[in-house]
């Protein structure tokens, strides 16, 4: 039976760093914010419609989900043995349970903070995208409860590490 992971954390606690780590050392990843998700209503799937989207950051954070078909097509495929899938979305509700664990990336605000200032053109760089996360990192809303925590703060292959002893 394949078994899938789920890597979550707020923008710039390292989910892209520890998926491709990942890919390099031979596991299938699917980079969940890259592929699977767009802007939607996280109650129902079902994508919004161009007028009723928007580029304010509190919008885009609420309405960021993945397609949930996609994702449960991507588990039940026997010819992975294991599947990491990282990144984040308002609509895990429907597909969390899936999972065989949930890791969420920690890493204190200063970390963050000058990861998302190093980005370039990437969710985070913007000063109003590096507000929204500073208010997500301080209340937590948006982190899966029951979650494995992982120290992002360490070198990236000891959180890779970390991450694959957990799985066994």
């Amino acid at each position: 039976m394949p078994r899938t992971y789920l890597i979550e954390g707020i923008s710039g606690s390292g989910k892209t760093s520890v998926a491709t780590a990942l890919e390099a050392r031979g596991f299938h990843v699917v980079h969940g914010d890259r592929v699977l998700a767009f802007q939607g209503d996280p109650e129902t799937g079902a994508p919004l419609p161009p007028d009723r989207r928007s580029t304010d950051p509190a919008f885009i954070n609420a309405h960021h989900i993945w397609d949930v078909a996609r994702v449960k097509t991507i588990i039940a495929d026997p010819t992975r043995p294991v599947t990491f899938f990282c990144g984040a979305s308002r609509n895990r509700q429907h597909f969390a349970h899936l999972f065989d664990a949930i890791f969420v990336l920690e890493a204190d605000w200063p970390t963050i903070e000058a990861r998302l200032a190093a980005r370039h053109d990437e969710w985070g760089s913007d000063p109003a995208e590096r507000a929204l996360v500073a208010e997500l990192h301080a209340s937590r809303v948006d982190l899966p409860a029951n979650a494995i925590a992982i120290d992002a703060t360490r070198p990236l292959d000891i959180v890779v590490d970390d991450i694959l002893a957990r799985c066994r």
